[in-house]
């Protein structure tokens, strides 16, 4: 059941970061259940990948890079899911931002069902 709030949660706030950011469009609910389902899965197997080639990188830029590999996540996404629509890099940099400082306010301000 935790799992559809935070699904339910994570597509409430990717409609509400296409309101803030501007070059980014959603065309209904769907899609935006659509990209958080491709984000998840990006973050889980495309994003470790890149943060394994661009170690370097990530070091020289002191975990800034971790970003650009955010952004990347998110123009994949777009690739994927159809009403999904991102107009460049740093709308995609943008997004990527906002979407998870809205996600970590929604983790601190709804409960865990996780016992102690």
């Amino acid at each position: 059941m935790n799992f559809i709030i935070r699904l339910i949660v994570s597509s409430i706030l990717v409609m509400l970061t296409e309101v803030i950011v501007p070059g980014v469009s959603i065309e209904s609910w769907s899609s935006a259940l659509w990209v958080v389902v491709a984000l998840s899965v990006l973050n889980a197997i495309v994003k470790p990948i890149l943060q394994i080639f661009s170690f370097p990188i990530t070091i020289l830029t002191l975990g800034l890079f971790t970003l650009v590999i955010n952004a990347i996540i998110v123009l994949l996404a777009e690739y994927f899911v159809s009403g999904f629509v991102v107009n460049g890099f740093f709308s995609a940099l943008l997004f990527s931002i906002v979407l998870s400082v809205l996600q970590t306010i929604a983790g601190i301000l709804i409960p865990s069902s996780k016992k102690k």
